[in-house]
């Protein structure tokens, strides 16, 4: 059995019947009929996904067998050929037999192969979508379970851990509880904090513990997009409201009906913008760009800043009103300097994910490099953490276990991207100037010995210490391999 396409010639001409044949046997499956009775005991016993019919046949016109073919074979498709282009024929033929295509005489191999291969592909989609039609229908009762496990599931995480992970002395526990207090309210929340903070997170354990936990939660980054831009994302368009847009366009309001829209550094948008929001937090109703009427919304907006909102309502960058409307409860989110006992759980939580999202198996981070990463103040708080653990992860053997010296060099010296390591290294440390030179040269100590596997000895040639002289300098400041800087400050809380 060939597997080929099957295309059936019909053609009374028993020399064009032969060229067609030569012409389409390397690409199809090509069955011929001299008259459309022999085509009719063909189409009964064959699987043909083309039928390519001359117009003048001396039993009934081509458009007339095609016609039947459209009622006892309708996924067939159906293709006209001849050597006469009357326009009634043309019209007749696409109107009563659904004709695909109407090729005319004198035809070009090379197009004419093309041609049935286009009708090969329509057929299979045609196939395509009528299985995927059926399985829709008979699985539409499972997608609805499975959805609903989904979201039950969802649920259930958020109930049981409200998905922020911290050690069990967190300040975050604070939060937390401040968190599951207000989910089952249906009032509006800002969540205020750094950047990485955690602040989607706080609003996912608002949405999954209250009553909307059932309907969608939908985000949007105000900060990404441009006034235009941001309006049609949240309130939608209609097609032809500017240029681009062709289509209708559901905004995130419209597809959160029900649920929550979380709306992120909302801190960022125009005064222009504010008036627009405020609207739609006022009446429950929004205006696609480009609509004549409004459409009602019931959604619960939690919003997320990494500036002091109050301070920009004094400074007349943010009006009072959409403040007010906003932070009916506000929940402030620390930073990960002011959570230093949950670096080492956060720490171990997201290398295990990481690694699984990478493949990479390794034996989990050293004692050593969880001292570490201890110490360091984390500016760009569990963001910078996870990248951190990326390129640890990355640069580390397979099967090993990730130790301090994987670290990145700023890291372990303590220092930010953003500082400068001569004078701003300074900056965290008080005490006389005999007091700051000695923490400093404890970090560099300590770094370096890091970098270099506590191998004294090459760490003394790149530091032009004898190994007497650096020997010395450890038992002076106390350096072992997994404690942290003798600091004469609290850098880490002053940072």
């Amino acid at each position: 059995m060939s597997d080929l396409p099957t295309v059936l010639v019909i053609d009374d001409e028993l020399r064009s019947l032969e060229a067609l044949e030569r012409i389409l046997e390397e690409d199809f499956d090509v069955k011929t009929a001299l008259t459309t009775s022999d085509a009719e005991k063909i189409l009964e016993k064959e699987w043909v996904r083309i039928v390519l019919c001359d117009q003048r046949m001396p039993e009934m016109t081509g458009v007339d067998f095609l016609k039947i073919v459209r009622e006892k074979w309708p996924d067939t498709v159906r293709m006209i050929i001849s050597g006469y282009t009357d326009a009634g024929d043309i019209i007749r033929g696409i109107n009563e037999a659904g004709i695909y295509q109407y090729i005319t005489k004198p035809w070009h191999p090379e197009n004419l192969t093309l041609t049935l291969k286009n009708a090969v592909r329509l057929f299979e989609l045609q196939r395509e979508n009528d299985l995927l039609s059926v399985e829709l229908k008979v699985s539409s009762d499972r997608a609805e379970k499975v959805v609903a496990k989904r979201r039950t599931g969802l649920r259930d995480h958020y109930q049981h851990n409200d998905g922020i992970v911290r050690s069990e002395t967190s300040p975050m526990n604070a939060v937390c509880d401040k968190v599951m207090q207000v989910a089952p309210y249906d009032v509006s929340v800002l969540l205020m904090g750094e950047s990485g903070t955690g602040k989607e997170l706080a609003a996912r354990a608002v949405h999954y513990n209250s009553l909307r936990w059932n309907k969608p939660f939908v985000v949007e980054n105000c900060a990404a997009l441009p006034d235009e831009l941001l309006e049609s994302e949240l309130f939608g368009h209609k097609r032809g409201a500017f240029t681009g847009a062709v289509d209708d366009h559901a905004g995130r309001f419209e597809r959160a009906h029900g649920g929550t829209v979380f709306l992120d550094e909302i801190g960022e948008i125009s005064r222009a913008f504010q008036v627009k929001l405020l609207r739609v937090l006022q009446e429950g109703e929004i205006r696609p760009v480009g609509a004549g009427r409004t459409r009602t919304v019931d959604v619960r907006v939690i919003a997320a800043t990494n500036k002091v909102l109050e301070d920009e309502v004094r400074a007349g960058r943010f009006r009072d009103d959409l403040y007010y409307r906003l932070a009916a409860v506000s929940i402030e989110l620390p930073p990960l300097r002011q959570r230093q006992e949950d670096v080492s759980v956060i720490a171990r939580v997201l290398l295990e994910k990481q690694a699984a999202a990478l493949g990479k198996n390794v034996a989990g981070l050293s004692d050593e490099a969880v001292a570490c990463l201890n110490d360091y103040h984390w500016p760009g708080n569990v963001r910078e953490l996870q990248n951190e653990l990326q390129h640890m992860l990355v640069m580390g053997k397979e099967g090993a276990e990730l130790g301090a010296d994987l670290i990145s060099p700023r890291i372990l010296r303590g220092e930010s991207e953003a500082d400068d390591p001569g004078l701003e290294a300074f900056a965290g440390v008080d005490g006389t100037l005999k007091d700051r030179i000695e923490t400093l040269e404890a970090r560099i100590l300590r770094e370096t010995l890091i970098r270099n596997r506590w191998n004294k000895s090459r760490a003394a040639r790149e530091l032009g210490l004898s190994r007497v002289g650096l020997r010395g300098k450890l038992a002076r400041y106390g350096l072992e391999k997994v404690e942290s800087l003798p600091d004469k400050s609290d850098h880490r809380q002053a940072s």
